[in-house]
């Protein structure tokens, strides 16, 4: 431990030095004489202070947590020697606070003696955070000598994105190979029915129509479409991101990618994850309860990095992007490589959609004329942009994040409708 002195010290030490210089510059042995008990209590405190040889453990409750959900954290103290006065001070990283209790602490000690304390606190929002840094003073009996030092347990908090309320999802056009939620457009074994033909040696007696087979005169049988699973790709932007306080697109769109793949999980679904911008993630895709929390715990390291370079669906590997996936794109449409990106997927004949979070509810027009002007030519921009994605067969729902304003599935089923009926019009 560091070893400082107190004000008190520097006081005594103040007193005794002014009385000594001034018995010399009067010779006044006087002086001398008032200042030497303050010497000789200064010389024999700091001589008799001895280091505390404090330990400090710091453990969590979880290392996981949900943002604003509490997570209990347990600080315990213990000294090889007496200590007067021992104070606690838990550094906290930015963005996590103090739910519950206080985060500074102050104890007396016996030698071999141990305390231990326990606070909760909370993630203000999703992320990964390094927490246990903890600052401590320490005081002798006499409080002439301070020691200080800092303690770093480092504990790593995931805290995940809040869930979102989501009840429906958007189904991909074409289905894979195994079994399911959605209902297949091809033809098989399932409970959805889809038409009647002739009987044909080999087919099961309970797929026979009785009621149609005495009306034709012939055994008939029923078809059915079978349930099997999609591939789903979330496409995530993190070329730029758009701020406004403790709101930002970019971790609406997180927070959102993780909704839709807990939901897709859910269905059997096979989902995986790409991360577009400065730095390239991904995850190719997976089922099970294993996948969620691989791909939330990626999504936990989106952020926005500088790059000069262009990146394109060219530099993913050819696994990530399956055939007949659905490739769900998460973007303010604010960065143009990512928009060039999105057509280029649509090129290559791949399903995309798009759910926009909405930048524009973060921004304001300027005071002058020129930049309202400026705002206007942006949002029409803008309006272009989705009308060009449009005709390329790419629907978009505008979603305003978790604001109050228009939620997730009333997004989503604007796309849907565009997909149903652009479908049907293709056909």
């Amino acid at each position: 431990m560091r070893r400082t002195g107190s004000p008190r010290v520097l006081g005594y030490a103040a007193i005794a030095a002014i009385g000594l210089l001034g018995a010399l510059a009067l010779r006044r042995p006087e002086l001398a004489i008032v200042a030497a008990p303050f010497a000789l209590l200064l010389a024999v405190g700091t001589r008799g202070a001895r280091s505390p040889e404090l330990t400090v453990e710091v453990e969590l409750g979880t290392e996981r947590t949900l943002e604003g959900e509490p997570t209990p954290m347990t600080i315990g103290v213990g000294s090889g020697r007496a200590v007067d006065r021992v104070e606690l001070l838990i550094d906290l990283p930015e963005g996590v606070e103090v739910a519950d209790g206080s985060r500074a602490r102050a104890l007396r000690l016996r030698g071999g003696e141990s305390s231990d304390g326990s606070l909760a606190i909370r993630c203000a929002r999703w992320g990964v955070f390094d927490v246990g840094r903890v600052d401590i003073r320490a005081r002798d009996a006499l409080r002439f000598v301070t020691w200080e030092t800092s303690v770093e347990h480092v504990h790593r908090l995931k805290a995940y994105p809040k869930p979102l309320t989501l009840r429906a999802i958007l189904p991909a056009r074409e289905t894979q190979a195994f079994a399911g939620s959605e209902v297949a457009v091809v033809k098989g074994e399932g409970i959805e029915y889809a038409d009647i033909r002739d009987f044909v040696p080999g087919d099961r007696m309970r797929s026979i129509n009785w009621r149609a087979s005495a009306r034709r005169q012939g055994l008939v049988v029923n078809e059915r479409h079978p349930e099997r699973n999609t591939d789903v790709v979330l496409f995530v932007d993190s070329f730029a991101d758009v701020r406004l306080g403790e709101r930002s697109v970019l971790e609406d769109a997180v927070r959102a990618a993780a909704a839709l793949a807990t939901r897709y999980l859910e269905r059997r679904d096979r989902v995986g994850l790409v991360g577009l911008g400065g730095v390239l993630r991904w995850l190719q895709p997976g089922m099970g309860t294993t996948q969620r929390y691989r791909l939330i715990e990626t999504m936990l390291e989106t952020g926005v990095e500088p790059t000069y370079a262009w990146r394109d669906v060219t530099v993913l590997p050819a696994r990530i992007l399956p055939p007949k996936a659905l490739v769900l794109g998460l973007t303010p449409l604010v960065d143009q490589r990512f928009v060039g990106a999105l057509e280029d997927l649509r090129g290559r004949r791949f399903d995309v959609a798009v759910v926009e979070v909405d930048p524009v509810r973060l921004l304001a027009p300027g005071r002058s004329e020129s930049d309202r002007l400026a705002f206007r030519l942006w949002l029409l921009e803008r309006e272009v942009l989705r009308a060009r994605l449009v005709a390329l067969g790419i629907g978009v729902a505008t979603w305003g994040g978790g604001d109050g304003g228009t939620d997730l599935d009333s997004a989503l089923e604007g796309v849907r409708t565009y997909r149903r009926y652009s479908r049907l019009a293709h056909a």
